[in-house]
């Protein structure tokens, strides 16, 4: 069995079920989990049945696709409902969407019931409520100027309204921001190692709180962290420590700001629990490319892209849980917009004329019942309008694309992460990581392409390596920025080899008689820049961050000095980073005793701010290393005149990732 054949469990419900645990069955909840995964499954409509023994069955029933209540995780042995195989099989699902969500990229008709575009005191159809804080202030005259004015001029004076102060969190957010700061603190201090079922129910049980309370953007970053956990623990193989990294360093970030933040900033904060789609009238779209979709928590589809003429890009999308066999059938299916009879492989390439188009700020095209559409003539990559996306420089489109892709960018903040590149592939590339494809960019520098997802269903990785035999070929590209100290893109589709057509790098699969003749010139790929040693000095402390996660607390605190590495940090011109990792150490290692010699509870919400700001800061000196490798030589980017300035010398000597 594996988490994929589950249905998902809404957070409470697994929270609910571990506590209800007596502390004896607690210590065997982990063990019991992977003794679950290893026994087969079988589904029945909206029930899913595990056979825990021979004699015994545990019934999951998920009606519309999600096990909604405790009730409906019923087992068969003779200790249930108090049983330990509940808890276990809602701790092996994978954590449900808050069930406010809509489906992805649908959106009902502006202005009906089901709109989410209507806020609970909304302005009009398709726009969300007033935001109090946004109102213009209104500083009130000395009152001694009033009354002296008023008994001149007026019987009765006109005393204009008080400012309105900033709206600031309530005391149910705040409270509910510390259940999730101290749960993302505990999961820091004990490490993937040791954040096994408990702890992640008990961060699933702050992210329900938060969503009650109106904080679905850090209740959001919870189930994140908890997915990448159990990904972690799991053995998965797409599992990256890094992601893990960004995602504890969001719900810290964001449970901290709920405190501190006012007025506009506090509406980022808390997030959105529903997308927004607002009224956009008519669009004439051209498709570009289909890729398909697949995320952590077992949902799979395609995703549609198309620009205007004006050269903005949206996306028709269809994904809901199924994973990556629902991907591969959801590309031959109908969009759901209007009443085009178009494929989403069809609409990559041809056109569409929408009526009474919804679009969110992500770009995301709504199907309310008010859209229409109609199929219309495409355009090659080659042809207006498409064509003017390759004709923007790479280094303002990479900077763009950073600042969509930055890993603690506002949500809803819109853009696009896609580059428009001309290119002549190089060959393949061997990184620590794996092998990746070198092309040299029309008007840029060289860049690493790799796979978008390596699941052997889909054809990135074949179609990549396939590519890799025919240096010389020129293509034109889109990819997908990768933030990295070297221009770097997770390729999604190109031209076809022979000219004719384009490639969905993810759906279509190229053959060898595709590339060019064997006979085409060949020009070798140059070496990695750098050797050992000639890499950022950032890494020193990106790698303690990271190291933290995996181990916990315990293992930085056993580094012991690291005066060598902070020399180094200040020699390569970081002093702020080498100050953020002596601090990190420290308090890593500090540990009180009481009089009579014994440790204190160590301080887990101390370490937790010295590892987010070191997180933070590494994050934001990476991304401005990223936008000065892709800038042209010998130019630097203007922003990056502190520390990152500095470091930038460097981006161009290689990189540990």
């Amino acid at each position: 069995m594996t988490a994929a054949q589950l249905p998902p469990v809404a957070p409470e419900v697994t929270a609910t079920l571990v506590e209800d645990l007596s502390p004896r069955l607690r210590k065997r909840l982990d063990a019991a989990v992977t003794k679950l995964a290893a026994r087969p499954t079988h589904r029945d409509g909206d029930t899913v049945t595990v056979a825990v023994d021979d004699d015994t069955e545990l019934r999951l029933h998920a009606p519309g696709g999600v096990v909604a209540t405790v009730d409906a995780i019923t087992c068969g042995c003779l200790l249930a409902p108090a049983c330990l195989h509940r808890a276990a099989a809602a701790c092996a699902a994978p954590a449900a969407d808050p069930p406010s969500e809509p489906v992805p990229d649908a959106a009902p008709e502006p202005g009906s019931a089901a709109d989410p575009t209507l806020e609970p005191t909304p302005a009009t159809p398709g726009e969300s409520a007033p935001d109090p804080a946004a109102q213009p202030a209104t500083t009130p005259p000395d009152s001694t100027f009033l009354t002296t004015t008023a008994q001149a001029t007026a019987p009765t004076p006109a005393t204009p309204a008080p400012a309105p102060a900033p709206e600031e969190a309530s005391p149910a957010q705040g409270e509910a921001a510390a259940g999730l700061w101290s749960a993302g603190a505990a999961v820091l201090e004990a490490g993937v190692d040791g954040a096994g079922a408990v702890a992640q129910a008990a961060l699933l049980r702050a992210a329900h709180t938060a969503r009650l309370r109106q904080l679905p953007r850090a209740a959001s970053a919870a189930l994140s962290v908890v997915t990448l956990l159990r990904a972690a623990r799991a053995g998965d193989p797409s599992y990256r420590t890094a992601d893990l990294v960004t995602a504890l360093a969001e719900l810290l970030g964001t449970a901290h700001r709920v405190g501190t933040a006012t007025g506009a900033e506090l509406a980022a904060v808390r997030g959105r629990a529903r997308r927004p789609y607002s009224p956009d009238g008519s669009l004439r779209l051209y498709g570009l490319f289909t890729e398909p979709v697949v995320t952590e928590s077992g949902h799979g589809g395609a995703r549609t892209w198309v620009a205007t003429p004006d050269g903005r890009l949206c996306t028709v999308g269809d994904v809901a849980p199924g994973g990556v066999g629902r991907a591969l059938g959801v590309a031959d299916r109908t969009v759901r917009l209007g009443d085009t009879a178009l494929t989403h492989r069809e609409l990559g390439r041809a056109g569409l004329a929408v009526a009474g188009a919804t679009v969110s700020p992500d770009g995301r095209l709504g199907a309310g019942k008010g859209v229409k559409a109609v199929t219309a003539r495409g355009a090659a990559w080659t042809e207006p309008p498409l064509a003017a996306l390759w004709e923007t420089p790479p280094a303002e489109q990479a900077a763009r694309a950073l600042r969509s892709v930055s890993r603690y960018a506002e949500p809803d903040g819109g853009g696009s992460d896609l580059l428009f590149l001309d290119v002549e592939l190089l060959g393949a590339v061997r990184e620590s990581g794996g092998a990746c494809l070198l092309a040299r960019c029309d008007g840029g520098p060289l860049v690493r392409l790799t796979v978008a997802d390596d699941d052997p269903g889909l054809a990135h990785r074949d179609n990549l390596m396939l590519l890799a035999t025919a240096p010389g070929t020129r293509l034109r590209i889109i990819g997908r920025l990768v933030p990295a100290q070297h221009p770097r893109l997770t390729l999604l589709a190109c031209s076809h080899p022979t000219g004719e057509g384009t490639v969905d790098l993810g759906f279509d699969r190229l053959r060898r008689a595709d590339l060019p003749d064997p006979g085409a010139p060949v020009h070798a790929a140059p070496p990695q820049p750098g050797g050992p040693g000639a890499e950022s000095p950032l890494h020193l402390l990106e790698r303690r961050v990271e190291q933290t996660v995996p181990a916990g607390r315990a293992a930085l605190g056993l580094l012991g000095d690291v005066t060598a590495e902070a020399r180094r940090l200040r020699h390569g011109g970081l002093p702020t980073a080498a100050g953020l990792l002596t601090a990190l150490c420290a308090s890593a290692a500090q540990r009180e005793r009481d009089l009579f010699g014994r440790l204190l509870p160590a301080d887990t919400d101390g370490f937790a701010a010295h590892w987010l700001a070191a997180a933070r800061y590494s994050a934001a000196v990476a991304e401005s290393l990223c936008a000065a490798a892709w800038a042209p030589s010998p130019g630097i980017p203007a922003e990056s005149a502190s520390d990152a300035a500095t470091a930038s010398r460097l981006a161009g000597t290689g990189s540990r990732r």
